[in-house]
């Protein structure tokens, strides 16, 4: 795969490139190429399953993907863990009809500039999550407690694409149209109170879904 990167996030305007990664829910590959000219697409670029988060934004993602179906959108979830690692999961969590791809080398991160942050300031944070988690803890002691209390256990595969970079990987989604144009996006950013491990507003993404529709 042949992607650049770029030195921020893709916004609104952008062109979005064309990214071709290995498909976890069929075989072969999915090409972003694939979209243009037949519809528009919502592609969330998360960290791996061993993040708790990033499996909740892939859940969310299946279940916003009825509605946005009805508008016309696809959806395609990009994860950092290795396909067939990939594959085990979603067959004991099944994400009906939701396009999923692996990409343990953060090819498409960079392609759509989500960048890298220093283990340092990752560390730094503390989240606080009341009815989840004990106490606020820091990102490694946070998704430890919840992998354990969600019964997912990490694999020498969850290892290696924990410690490929040594940096924590920002994510994000964007919603491209039919031109391949960015129209609407959200990004992660990695301080106390700025989209920490959150999700988008639901009403929010499927109004700019309603305007890529059109």
């Amino acid at each position: 795969m042949s992607t650049s990167s770029v030195d921020r996030p893709l916004q609104p305007g952008d062109r979005a490139p064309n990214v071709v990664l290995n498909a976890i829910s069929r075989e072969g590959k999915i090409a972003l190429d694939d979209f243009r000219g037949r519809s528009p697409l919502l592609i969330g670029l998360f960290r791996g399953l061993h993040c708790p988060f990033c499996r909740r934004h892939v859940a969310a993602m299946a279940q916003l993907k009825p509605a946005l179906r009805e508008k016309g959108v696809e959806c395609l979830a990009v994860v950092n863990t290795p396909v067939e690692r990939a594959r085990l999961y979603f067959r004991y969590h099944p994400a009906p009809d939701l396009l999923a791809a692996s990409d343990p080398e953060r090819a498409s991160h960079r392609a759509f500039g989500l960048r890298e942050v220093g283990m340092d300031t990752v560390m730094a944070i503390r989240i606080h999550l009341p009815g989840e988690l004990p106490k606020p803890m820091d990102v490694m002691a946070m998704n430890e407690f919840l992998n354990k209390k969600e019964g997912y256990e990490i694999t020498e595969a969850d290892q290696q694409a924990m410690v490929a970079s040594g940096q924590g990987q920002l994510v994000g989604q964007f919603l491209i149209d039919r031109a391949g144009i960015v129209r609407w996006n959200f990004t992660e950013v990695l301080e106390d109170g700025l989209n920490t491990f959150r999700a988008p507003n639901p009403e929010e993404l499927m109004s700019a879904a309603s305007q890529v529709a059109h």
